[in-house]
C-alpha cells in the first residue's frame, strides 16, 4: 500500500468579531489572535524528495489570511450571512486553500483554527 506524506504549516492573523444571536459576552465585539494550522497530504515526492515546498504552502496561507487579518470578520463577505466562529473560519480556510493547492498528488487534509490557547476547531472533508 502506498504511503501518504503529511506536511503542515502554522500561521496567524488578528481580527475582531461579534457572534450574532449568541447569548453571552461573545455577542459583543471582541478580538482574537487566531492561530491557523494547515495540513497537506502528498502522495508523490519530486526528485528532491519534496511533496510540496513549505514556501509554496506558506505563501498561499499568508495570502488567504491577509483577507482576514486586522479586519472585523463580520464585515468580510464570506461571513455576511453566517457567524465568524472558529468552525466557520476553518471551513472557509479549508475551501480557499484547497482551491489553490489541491492537485492530483497534493490535497489539503485539514485546517485547524484556534481563537485562544486551548480553544479551537478543525475542518476536513471525508
Amino acid at each position: 500500500m502506498p504511503g501518504i506524506y503529511e506536511i503542515y504549516v502554522k500561521d496567524h492573523f488578528s481580527a475582531a468579531h461579534a457572534l450574532k444571536g449568541y447569548d453571552g459576552n461573545c455577542a459583543n465585539m471582541h478580538g482574537h489572535n487566531w492561530i491557523v494550522e494547515a495540513y497537506i497530504q502528498c502522495t508523490k515526492l519530486n526528485k528532491l524528495g519534496i511533496g510540496i515546498d513549505f514556501r509554496d504552502i506558506k505563501s498561499v496561507v499568508k495570502d488567504v489570511l491577509s483577507k482576514l487579518d486586522h479586519t472585523t470578520l463580520n464585515d468580510v463577505a464570506e461571513f455576511g450571512s453566517i457567524n465568524s466562529t472558529s468552525e466557520n473560519i476553518s471551513k472557509f480556510l479549508y475551501a480557499e486553500l484547497s482551491r489553490r493547492l489541491n492537485t492530483e498528488h497534493i490535497t489539503v487534509r485539514k485546517v485547524m483554527v484556534f481563537e485562544s490557547p486551548g480553544c479551537g476547531s478543525s475542518y476536513q472533508e471525508v
